[in-house]
């Protein structure tokens, strides 16, 4: 008896650091695949195994143990590859890593029973939940596509055209099929315990068996993995042959300006050298032959408020430079779009006073882009998709003690926009998500249906000082190119300045951290593609598929032992 309490303590001590050592290697592949600080673009092959020691962790833990299993992992891998998070503010790394223990920590158990209900194919299952839970995370208060699988393979021209049909959702299918049957394939033929189970009923994980094991599993499988690859095959066929050829496409000519600076750093005197930087570049752009046709400036690139010191002018510091801009811009015949802090008297949106700022009674303030034109204000555009907990935080009613201790962390809330603006200027029309906007798919798509011809991104990465958040953060943008078959070009504060075509590819990169004048010529067509018409629509089908059948394995699950009941 003791020598079999001894081999069980053993057995579950060795069983612990085995998955221990699984969390840690998901966590550091799925990391790796993405742009990080060893490889500045990422290692977007391994991202077709991250998954791997994912799913053969959910095989060798039983349903209890899954939620501290996936929380841990959803903490680690998060923590890896958002490290740059905690730069952006005090709060947001600890954040974004909490949410993601809370996922991954209620996903686990579903891969787990979805095991458990399909002992068969099981793999299928948890491949339908996956996707489905990647998109789910991108909706509501706390949606955030950084992680997104598909993201990792945004180099490979090919492959990613699929978005134009399906969005990112169809490269992330392809993607994490092939470790979802390999995580199953570790323990042999499809069945729970058909490996042989551990001392706990659960499957072993047998290194020297593994080999035996996929063989198994292939021949029991094969017609699945045959068509994960007929399908990844078909998808590179499209993607050599669908490329968009826009050689004769009209083109515009557009003047990025870099100017290498966080401009919400400092006070009125570095406000006042950013907008030197600013103007020097800009007029560097404007002395080249033949003109741009627009000029754009990053988020917030202007830090005081142009509209609000123009009306009320309570500070005069900040007025003078607002009215510098302004006649700077009135003597200009090339239109200027501009990021600025939209501020607003507005009682009915705030209708609190605050006694020692009388001059700032009622005011709200948006994350705005301007469109100027000979010094006039021809168009405006107000972010509608925030940043959660940094930017927007609707909850202060129910969380006051957590909206207390994010206004002394020096956040700044905005007001949402309402409108998906599409500008006219230059001889084509463009819609300007900002910064976050553009990992958001549905927002450039709605963009474009309101009939934007380019999208172009106004961007404020400078706070990471980090060229692989820059990186992660443009790897979804090229995305939007693709989905929508337009070009699309992103002035940012530091990184990444640069032209995207249709196709996904980069035509045109400024160097980052520096002072840069970036003027790209970029094609403007408007065919639209199957993503713009029909939206996220491989997603839903994921949705549904993973809804239907948990419901329906559950209902089996009761009738059969029910029946069991019965007959025993």
């Amino acid at each position: 008896m003791k020598s079999l309490a001894s081999r069980e303590h053993s057995a579950r001590a060795g069983d612990f650091f085995i998955n221990l050592a699984l969390v840690a290697l998901g966590a550091l592949l799925f990391s790796a695949a993405f742009p990080n600080l060893l490889v500045e673009k990422g290692l977007p092959l391994l991202a077709w195994i991250a998954l791997v020691p994912v799913f053969a962790l959910v095989r060798r833990t039983g349903l209890g143990a899954s939620f501290f299993w996936g929380a841990l992992y959803g903490y680690a891998a998060y923590s890896l590859f958002n490290y740059w998070l905690s730069v952006f503010h005090p709060m947001a790394g600890l954040i974004v890593n909490s949410v993601y223990l809370f996922y991954l920590g209620l996903l686990f158990p579903l891969l787990k029973i979805a095991e458990l209900l399909f002992p068969r194919r099981f793999y299928l299952v948890q491949w339908v939940l996956w996707v489905s839970y990647e998109y789910l995370r991108t909706q509501g208060f706390l949606g955030y596509p950084y992680g997104i699988i598909g993201y990792s393979q945004w180099e490979l021209i090919p492959l990613i055209q699929i978005a134009s049909l399906c969005g990112v959702w169809g490269v992330s299918a392809l993607l994490v099929f092939p470790s979802a049957w390999l995580g199953a394939a570790l323990q042999g033929k499809a069945g729970p315990n058909a490996a042989g189970p551990g001392l706990r009923g659960r499957p072993a994980l047998v290194f020297r068996d593994i080999p035996g094991n996929i063989g198994v599993f292939f021949r029991r499988e094969r017609v699945f993995a045959l068509v994960w690859l007929i399908c990844l095959c078909a998808a590179l066929g499209y993607g050599f042959f669908s490329q968009v050829d826009y050689s004769g496409a009209r083109r515009a000519r557009i003047a990025l300006i870099q100017h290498n600076t966080d401009p919400w750093r400092g006070d009125i005197k570095d406000y006042r050298h950013n907008y030197e930087v600013l103007k020097r570049l800009s007029d560097e752009a404007l002395g080249a032959t033949p003109k741009p046709d627009l000029v754009v400036w990053s988020e917030t690139a202007f830090v005081p408020r142009i509209y609000w010191h123009s009306t009320y002018r309570g500070d005069r510091e900040s007025w003078d430079l607002v009215k510098e801009l302004l006649d700077y811009l009135a003597a200009q015949e090339v239109p200027f779009l501009i990021g600025n802090d939209d501020g607003r008297k507005d009682p009915v949106k705030n209708p609190n006073r605050d006694p020692l700022n009388p001059q700032e009674d009622y005011r709200i303030d948006y994350n705005a882009v301007m469109l100027y034109e000979k010094g006039n204000l021809t168009g405006l555009y107000r972010k509608l998709h925030l940043v959660p907990f940094t930017e927007h935080f609707p909850y202060e009613k129910q969380l006051p003690w957590m909206y207390k201790a994010l206004k002394e962390a020096d956040t700044h809330f905005w007001e949402k926009g309402e409108d998906a603006t599409v500008f006219s200027a230059g001889g084509f029309k463009f819609s300007s998500p900002i910064c976050f906007e553009d990992t958001f798919g549905y927002l450039s798509r709605d963009f474009v249906r309101n009939g934007a011809e380019l999208i172009v991104n106004l961007s404020n990465d400078a706070w990471s000082a980090s060229l692989p958040a820059q990186n992660q953060h443009l790897s979804m943008a090229v995305f939007r190119a693709v989905e929508n078959r337009r070009s699309m070009v992103r002035s940012t504060a530091s990184g990444q300045t640069c032209a995207v075509d249709p196709n996904g590819r980069l035509i045109a990169l400024a160097p980052p951290f520096t002072e840069s004048a970036l003027t790209v010529e970029v094609p403007v067509i408007t065919p639209d593609s199957l993503y713009t018409r029909f939206g996220d629509f491989l997603a839903f089908i994921f949705v549904g598929a993973a809804i239907t059948l948990l419901i329906f394995g559950s209902l089996s699950y009761i009738i059969i032992t029910v029946k069991k009941g019965r007959d025993s």
